[in-house]
């Protein structure tokens, strides 16, 4: 609101000046009671968002639990506590700084490096908190693909490199004011007139997760027993079907934080005096993403009862994924009815992508690097075409005529934007994390030896099982078959006990 004492004081008559300075000094404090209100709504929408995506990390822990033998629970859940408690300290150290320090360059940030300077009027502690959360998110999904075999040091050195470092330059690049592609530039000067669109990090998080992941298990070699001597792929099933279904809900429910939450802003109008404001474009990002997750998993449901006769739940709950996966990047930038096209092929990516691995040999216990490197891969194409321009007006600045989705009228400048994003987040993520686990293995700090994993990690590197099982393994199949048998008859005739042999 504003308020002139001149034009005040002419409609109050004569000496009205003290009395005009007076009303206007209350419409001031007014006014400013408002803004407080909106800083205030919008804070507690950002920080609710930021424990909804951390809430994320219990739904990871609890899918990498299940997805591997019982022999390696304690040392997967360990790895995911630690990629949250490093990831914190290096992220707060570098990698808000590296990926929000402005100004500064298109490169890479350089300013709040243990957020020095922090708050300000366009950084606060409730944004650190809530991209610190997307950081280990992408750390999450690494770990997944380096399950079962791989040294906790190697974990500990990688976990804190993508955090600090990696994951927060490609932050830069797409969603910084600074960043070289990325549509937020205030200097107007946009990759193709747009900047690539990757609303909620179809490719600055699940692509860097997911390539990071696949150099890891690419470097380390498939696990032991995962194909025989003449190549045929061998299933290592998770022991835990229970513990995927409940990781696969926790993570439907953080994602609600993950995708509607990146508008940072709830209080925001389009249209003032009408239902038209960012509130609505929330409600209809938390649509997208619901549709795109269920059509995926229906289509991965009906599309493995198809290939192998079954009706498996696992293979439907990594579907799911590979739709939120791929919606992300589009969430808020299109219609409700393209978000079910989008989750149809993103199963067909996912089921393509795993087809592809085992006849290379690939092995990924969680298909990490399938679900989130390829499906995110498509979410970023999706969102080249089926963009629509009206909301990516409201969300990235008004700029008439501004490319959109091929398939909606926009043009192809789009989805070239994308498609180089695809490709410079692929090539930073393999020139960095290929280059990180190529030195661990010559070191010998990536791999553990053939005894350990037999054994299994939990009691050769922790101390002990997570709980009492009985794995697949041969020593356990013959206590499983273990019989009783009865000892010979007594020359007395009287009856004997059975021994067990």
């Amino acid at each position: 609101m504003s308020c002139s004492v001149t034009e005040l004081a002419v409609l109050l008559g004569p000496n009205a000046t003290e009395a005009a300075n007076y009303i206007c000094g209350q419409l001031s404090v007014v006014d400013n009671k408002f803004i407080d209100a909106a800083f205030a709504i919008d804070t507690t929408y950002l920080l609710f968002s930021a424990y909804l995506v951390f809430s994320m990390q219990l739904g990871f822990a609890m899918l990498c639990a299940g997805s591997v033998r019982a022999k390696n629970t304690m040392n997967i859940m360990l790895t995911n506590v630690l990629d949250a408690a490093a990831g914190g300290l290096f992220y707060y150290l570098f990698g808000y700084a590296f990926a929000f320090g402005s100004p500064s360059n298109g490169f890479i940030g350089k300013h709040y490096f243990g957020l020095k300077d922090i708050p300000t009027a366009t950084a606060d502690y409730s944004n650190f908190l809530y991209q610190w959360a997307f950081a280990i998110a992408a750390a999450g999904i690494t770990s997944g693909s380096i399950a079962e075999r791989t040294q906790f040091v190697a974990y500990l050195i990688y976990s804190s490199f993508l955090t600090g470092f990696v994951y927060p330059v490609v932050s830069h690049w797409f969603w910084s004011v600074d960043g070289w592609a990325s549509p937020f530039r205030t200097d107007g000067d946009l990759l193709f007139r747009t900047g690539a669109i990757d609303f909620a990090g179809s490719g600055v998080v699940h692509m860097v997760g997911g390539i990071a992941g696949l150099w890891g298990a690419f470097i380390e070699g498939p696990r032991l027993g995962r194909f025989d001597n003449g190549g045929r792929a061998i299933a290592l099933r998770g022991h835990s079907a229970s513990l995927v279904v409940l990781g696969t809900f926790l993570l439907w429910f953080g994602w609600y934080g993950f995708n509607p939450g990146s508008f940072n802003k709830i209080l925001v109008t389009y249209q003032t005096g009408t239902y038209q404001g960012q509130w609505s474009a929330v409600g209809r990002t938390a649509v997208t993403t619901t549709l795109a997750g269920c059509t995926a998993a229906l289509t991965t449901l009906f599309g493995k009862r198809l290939l192998s006769g079954h009706w498996n739940v696992t293979d439907v709950c990594n579907g799911l994924l590979g739709g939120f996966a791929a919606i992300t990047g589009g969430c808020s930038v299109v219609e409700p009815w393209a978000a079910i096209i989008c989750g149809f092929v993103a199963a067909l990516v996912l089921l393509g992508c795993n087809k592809l691995a085992e006849k290379l040999k690939y092995d990924d216990p969680l298909e990490a690097a399938q679900l989130h490197g390829g499906c995110g891969a498509w979410g970023l194409i999706f969102t080249a075409l089926f963009a629509q321009e009206k909301y990516l007006n409201q969300i990235y600045g008004n700029r008439p005529g501004r490319p959109h989705g091929l398939f909606m009228g926009g043009g192809g400048k789009l989805l070239g934007a994308q498609l180089i994003q695809i490709i410079v987040i692929t090539g930073w993520v393999s020139a960095t994390m290929g280059t990180l686990f190529f030195i661990l293995k010559k070191m010998k700090l990536l791999r553990i030896s053939a005894e350990d994993e037999m054994a299994g990690m939990d009691m050769t590197r922790h101390g002990g099982f997570a709980y009492m099982y009985f794995d697949d393994d041969e020593s356990h199949k013959a206590i499983q078959l273990r019989r009783v048998e009865p000892r010979s008859p007594s020359p007395s005739g009287a009856k004997t006990t059975p021994t067990p042999v």
